[in-house]
């Protein structure tokens, strides 16, 4: 069955309002694109490529691009697309089917979109496979600890939880009404098991970031693809005593 895109009936309001409100302060904007710099880094000598898997509006692409990366991104809404064209170069496709080579890129992120992602561990497992050896994914996204159907922050001052973050799920609750996830709903993940997908991808966990008030509601992170064997003077395995 063909994956849906749950943004595409939306994607007007995401970009000329809900975006609109991020830019004038009253979102998770500013946390999630210092997370995004803080992991992501300035890019190499010689340049590189960062795809941006779930890009959506292409709203990253110009702190991607003052890093000194070249951003490019694939999501599935045609919508977004449409709004993310003269941000970056796109490609609609799936982000569980993402048509690349094998070690073709030196650098992925993802932002905010695990949650919109029922099939997350997949992604972060196609993420890894196009990354070259020792490549970098980001993920920076909702805070699996603070923020989700469980979660009320609705008191600016205070989060109040209640039962259900042990329990992976898919949701429309939300403290808000004028949000993402009362509209599109959403994937819950706890933390080890958002953990895990990274090194169930075969990548290693280098660097966190956390952002928000009064509690984080932006958790990053920050992965690598080991480097192949032999690379920076390590033998290879079959040359090893």
């Amino acid at each position: 069955m063909a994956p849906t895109a749950a943004y595409e009936e939306i994607a007007d309001w995401y970009e000329e309002e809900f975006l609109a409100a991020q830019r004038a302060g009253e979102g998770p904007g500013a946390a999630v694109t210092r997370a995004l710099i803080d992991l992501l880094g300035p890019v190499g000598p010689g340049g590189g490529v960062c795809l941006e898997v779930g890009c959506g509006t292409g709203v990253h692409a110009a702190a991607v691009r003052e890093l000194g990366w070249t951003p490019a991104g694939i999501d599935l809404s045609a919508g977004m697309l449409r709004h993310a064209r003269g941000r970056l170069p796109i490609l609609r496709g799936d982000a569980e089917r993402l048509p690349f080579r094998d070690a073709s890129v030196p650098a992925a992120i993802a932002m905010m979109v695990h949650t919109d992602m029922p099939g997350y561990p997949a992604v972060v497992r196609e993420a890894a496979r196009v990354l070259r050896p020792g490549g970098v994914l980001v993920h920076v996204g909702v805070h699996p600890c603070f923020c989700g159907g469980f979660a009320d922050r609705g008191d600016p001052g205070a989060v109040v939880i209640g039962p259900g973050y042990l329990d992976g799920h898919w949701t429309k609750r939300s403290w808000t009404d004028k949000g993402v996830r009362n509209r599109v709903g959403a994937s819950h993940w706890p933390l080890p098991a958002l953990l895990h997908a990274f090194l169930d991808a075969g990548l290693t966990l280098e660097r966190f970031a956390e952002g928000g008030e009064p509690v984080p509601f932006v958790l990053g992170v920050r992965a690598r693809k080991p480097p192949a064997p032999g690379a920076r003077g390590e033998p290879a395995p079959e040359a090893r005593e």
